[in-house]
């Protein structure tokens, strides 16, 4: 009972394209993770250092993997509420 994943492997060559496949998805998954925490600046890690985070967001910059004709526009009651509150 003490063969590694290899030797089962070997033997049972059924299990190659299953093991095959949940490597791809794990490895996947956590590029994946990995690009959301590094490259998306709506991911908060540090909820202490600033709080209010979407204040530092260029909104030139599209935040979806896909973006099909996003034009931005300023709204006027949030940019007048804005000025009121600093």
């Amino acid at each position: 009972m003490n063969r590694s994943i290899f030797q089962i492997l070997k033997t049972k060559r059924e299990l190659v394209p299953l093991a095959g496949i949940l490597s791809v998805a794990a490895i996947g998954a956590f590029s994946f993770s990995m690009y959301s925490l590094f490259g998306k600046s709506d991911v908060m890690i540090n909820r202490s250092g600033n709080p209010e985070p979407w204040e530092n967001i260029d909104p030139t910059k599209p935040q979806k993997l896909l973006t099909i004709q996003q034009k931005w526009q300023p709204i006027e009651e949030l940019e007048n509420v804005k000025k009121l509150m600093k």
